[in-house]
């Protein structure tokens, strides 16, 4: 049978390794992991399964992981990772969302029996699908054996992209700005917001002649009019006016990486303290784009921004950007390094962010972002698409 990973087994070789490295320096035995993106990261699981309980199984002794899933969800194992049939570990239906019974419970029995000289075990504690209830079955059922929080070892790895990681980054830039270009031509006096929503995820999924798209971690979120001053709401069914803005977010994504990229569109001439506004945040991205190079922190590179808009008489009080690259539902962003202050990740090559410094007032607001690749000199953007326009 075919296997539809996506990149070497040699490269998941050198993840995992990478992976065992830091557990041994942690003192970690097992790792269980059950965010979604590190499961793919390491073995090329990909299914809409992390409704249910799921986990990969990294011991320190063995060479190969487990996974650990639905039975329903075994053949998606099979299909998409490099591992063996041995390898596939399940539950029965009567688990799935029982009020009586937990999968862990399965998994912990499993363990009792098979693994008898684990004594400390690493859990993703702020992974979005690992409940408290998950955690409290894995630790009644393993006796003897030390539960830690190993939250983000593997999303830490994650940070330096590899060549073909980049790739696909690059083949999501392409996609989100068809999707962008999509969008902001269906952005038309009397047209609906839902069908600018329409326009956009079409693209995104259809991708290019050459390579389809994937869904993204999030939905388009196209506030528009009154309702650009709120950056996380989604869309409406109603009518656009002469005059209004709307805030297009959205991302390309491919083989589960994404590229972000937010513009503001407004249908017609747009006001003068909007313009002004859009000035700010225009110069400061593309200063802030001048500005990244390796060797720069996290923290220096929000500084920059600052320093611009502060010209202005404007301040933003949120971070400006933050890492990218693979990932599910809920969220695009790897958790790790923050552009904001305090944050002194040291930029290196093949880092991803998504540079997103929009300012939101209280009667409106401006959203322009670039998602790039820091280069061993500077920074590449991945995607190319002007960054405001008026239709």
């Amino acid at each position: 049978m075919r296997s539809l990973t996506v990149f070497p087994k040699e490269e998941y070789a050198g993840r995992l390794k990478k992976v065992k490295d830091k557990m041994a320096e942690n003192g970690i035995d097992v790792l269980f992991l059950s965010d979604p993106a590190n499961m793919n990261y390491l073995t090329g699981y990909d299914g809409w399964s992390f409704y249910v309980p799921q986990m990969v199984i990294i011991f320190l002794e063995d060479e190969e992981p487990y996974w650990f899933g639905r039975a329903q969800d075994v053949n998606g194992a099979r299909a998409t990772s490099w591992l063996s049939p041995c390898r596939l570990l399940s539950y029965s239906d009567e688990y799935v969302h029982s009020t009586t019974k937990h999968p862990m419970e399965v998994l912990a029995a499993w363990l009792t029996q098979h693994k008898k000289n684990v004594k400390r075990a690493g859990v993703e504690m702020e992974a979005y699908y690992f409940s408290p209830r998950a955690l409290e079955r894995l630790e009644s059922g393993c006796k003897g054996i030390t539960f830690i929080d190993a939250n983000l070892l593997v999303n830490e790895i994650r940070l330096i992209k590899s060549k073909n990681e980049i790739g696909y980054m690059k083949k999501a830039g392409q996609i989100a700005a068809l999707a962008m270009e999509a969008g902001v031509n269906a952005v038309k006096e009397g047209a609906r917001v839902c069908d600018v929503a329409a326009a956009v995820s079409q693209a995104q999924i259809r991708g290019t002649d050459q390579f389809g798209g994937d869904y993204p971690s999030i939905v388009p979120l196209i506030p528009a009019g009154a309702l650009t001053y709120a950056p996380h709401v989604t869309w409406t069914d109603e009518k656009i006016k002469a005059g209004d803005p709307l805030i297009i977010e959205l991302a390309g994504c491919c083989s589960r990486y994404h590229a972000p990229l937010a513009r503001t569109v407004t249908a017609g001439k747009p006001e003068p303290e909007f313009k002004r506004l859009s000035a700010a945040v225009i110069e400061g991205v593309e200063t802030v784009l001048d500005y990244i190079k390796p060797g720069v922190t996290c923290e220096e590179v929000e500084q920059k921004w600052q320093s611009v808009i502060a010209r202005y008489g404007f301040c933003k009080d949120s971070r400006i950007g933050y890492s990218i690259g693979i990932n599910y539902p809920p969220d695009w962003g790897e958790h790790t390094a923050s552009l904001r202050p305090g944050d002194k990740t040291v930029l290196r090559p093949n880092m991803a962010f998504h540079l997103i410094p929009g300012i939101w007032l209280e009667e409106m607001g401006v959203e322009i972002s670039e998602s790039f690749v820091v280069t061993k000199n500077g920074c590449e953007t991945l995607s190319k698409y002007p960054q405001i326009e008026e239709t």
